[in-house]
């Protein structure tokens, strides 16, 4: 990320322009990225040759983002949030969606920018959502700042496509350098784009699906699409343990955990997936046998 030293041109009044790369696909992480310089450099900026990253090969995108990263007069940042990390927010028991995640990602690189002492005072991006409420949004959390929300705005203003370049480069280095966390014999790389109607990316999922572990880290298993890849999952029963006697972190009133699991972590009422709920009542065999128990303190 740019220059560790602030630049002089820092201290004047400064634009930014975010993006994301990667919101889409089933497989891989979502990067943020942001560019931003002095909104005196932003005529220069315009000439560059920066465009929307979808419009460039991925030769061109790889030579601007070498460019971009050697010039001292522009400054970036990226965002890069994992498989696991979307699909836990969006199960979560307050679950997380995807617009708010993409938000929390673009307030954090402004966030972390303004700590860096640059001084914000424009910022341009792409809408996700309803543009006049994310601009409310934004402009509640940094009134300091004016902002743009625009669709389409890495096609409109260059410190966008700047942005849009970064995020891909990110994401697609990601990709490329991924590393297989599991030792599965067959595990390939031949996964495709990674969207969820790429005949190659389908194939992928089938190919390295597991019925009792699920998918590999790769995968967003909390895509809807990936349910039918588990029509013969193994079904988890979970006998849950009693509260502490004060009854700490449950809400139910018999005083006991419950839990419901199915399709290896991943429930939808609404597509009609059998769940199974444990009664709550005494312990495991598993934890019995073998005599373990709860941990409070590490």
């Amino acid at each position: 990320m740019g220059s560790k030293i602030l630049p002089q041109w820092a201290s004047k009044p400064c634009a930014m322009g975010i993006d994301e790369a990667g919101r889409g696909p089933v497989l891989g992480p979502m990067v943020y990225g942001c560019l931003y310089c002095a909104q005196s450099y932003l005529k220069t900026l315009a000439t560059l040759s920066f465009a929307d990253s979808k419009t460039l090969k991925e030769e061109k995108r790889e030579e601007l983002f070498e460019t971009l990263k050697t010039n001292d007069s522009i400054g970036w940042a990226v965002d890069v949030i994992d498989a696991r990390e979307l699909s836990a927010k969006m199960l979560k028991k307050n679950k997380i969606n995807l617009n708010e995640i993409s938000h929390d990602s673009a307030m954090g690189l402004i966030d972390r920018v303004l700590k860096m002492g640059v001084l914000l005072t424009e910022v341009y991006i792409d809408t996700v959502g309803d543009a006049g409420k994310y601009e409310m949004k934004l402009s509640r959390n940094f009134p300091s700042i004016k902002f743009v929300v625009a669709k389409k705005a890495d096609s409109l203003y260059p410190v966008v496509s700047g942005a849009s370049i970064v995020a891909k480069v990110t994401r697609d280095r990601a990709l490329r350098e991924w590393v297989l966390d599991e030792t599965a014999e067959n595990m390939q790389r031949d996964f495709g784009s990674g969207y969820p109607g790429d005949p190659q990316t389908k194939a992928w999922l089938e190919d390295h699906k597991h019925r009792i572990f699920g998918f590999p880290t790769l995968v967003r298993f909390s895509w809807g699409t990936c349910n039918s890849y588990f029509k013969d999952v193994a079904q988890v029963l979970w006998d849950s343990d009693n509260l502490d006697e004060d009854g700490g972190g449950g809400k139910n009133s018999n005083g006991k955990r419950q839990l419901k699991l199915s399709n290896v972590g991943f429930t939808s009422s609404k597509r009609g997936s059998e769940e199974i709920e444990s009664s709550g009542k005494g312990r495991c065999r598993f934890f019995q046998a073998r005599k373990l128990e709860h941990l409070t303190n590490f």
